[in-house]
């Protein structure tokens, strides 16, 4: 049985043919270098749509990927929604399941560019997780570059995120959550406050002091990512641990011997000072 999706793609795909948008069903497969046949198993419910399929039809058609998701909105876009359009392109294995894709440093600035080349995202590394949560929807993963997010995270942590709808965007950011935020010219990892209702833009937020807070309008943001778990280099062993505490200890000893040094030394500086001033009298 088709999925609801496979539906709407066909609705879609009727709707053309309706229009004169398209003058057959082969006309359409060959636009979308899809084989005639394999669209004809498509149409007749027989397999279901794939996401390289419903990416191809959105670019060279304008299909609505709210409507194929959700069913709600138009079934196609408009000129100015298509512009401001991101395709997310994924990565399946052979048994068509998602693979997190990596985004590590050197390859952040081509992927906040403006238009990314499928090719780019399929030949960045990908991987799986045992966890469950990272089955089910979009995941990516993406390097920590500077400290602008310490103590929280360090540069060469990885944070692994979910995908978050732009539809969803208004009402599922929350405020104080970590995200991973695409703008048109940078991939940015920080604690967001939601205004997009009232003030179309989010604030972002570092953890460390030192940086200031900063918005971020709506019309700048292509990706929003929320983190939920990270991989750290850093894992200290109990025995490093435990001699960084005895080294604390050892210099706070210094600190407090070298103190009543300097208290003893001030307190005979001044018995002498009192000794001086009896003698004068």
């Amino acid at each position: 049985m088709k999925s609801i999706v496979t539906q709407r793609f066909i609705n879609c795909h009727d709707k053309l043919k309706e229009e004169n948008r398209i003058r057959s069903s082969r006309q359409f497969a060959i636009s979308l270098d899809y084989l005639p046949q394999s669209l004809s198993e498509i149409l007749k419910g027989r397999r279901d749509v794939t996401i390289e399929l419903i990416r191809k039809a959105v670019e060279e058609y304008q299909l609505n990927p709210v409507y194929l998701y959700t069913g709600e909105g138009p079934m196609f876009m408009t000129e100015e929604d298509h512009k401001s359009f991101r395709v997310l392109t994924i990565v399946t294995n052979a048994q068509e399941d998602e693979r997190i894709v990596h985004v590590p440093v050197p390859a952040q600035a081509g992927y906040a560019g403006e238009q990314v080349d499928p090719t780019f995202i399929q030949d960045l590394p990908t991987f799986t997780l045992p966890d469950y949560k990272y089955k089910v929807g979009t995941h990516r993963s993406f390097d920590v570059s500077g400290d602008s997010m310490e103590p929280t995270l360090f540069e060469g942590d990885k944070v692994i995120c979910s995908f978050l709808e732009p539809t969803l965007w208004e009402s599922a950011i929350k405020d104080n959550y970590v995200y991973v935020i695409i703008t048109r010219a940078d991939v940015m990892v920080k604690r967001v406050n939601n205004l997009l209702r009232s003030e179309k833009q989010l604030e972002i937020l570092s953890d460390n002091a030192f940086y200031e807070p900063n918005r971020i309008d709506l019309g700048d943001i292509r990706e929003v990512w929320y983190v939920r778990a990270k991989i750290s280099p850093f894992l200290p062993s109990p025995q490093n641990i435990r001699n960084y505490l005895l080294d604390e200890i050892r210099e706070l000893k210094q600190t407090i011997a070298a103190q009543g040094k300097l208290l003893s030394n001030l307190n005979d500086s001044v018995e002498k000072i009192m000794d001086n001033g009896q003698k004068k009298d």
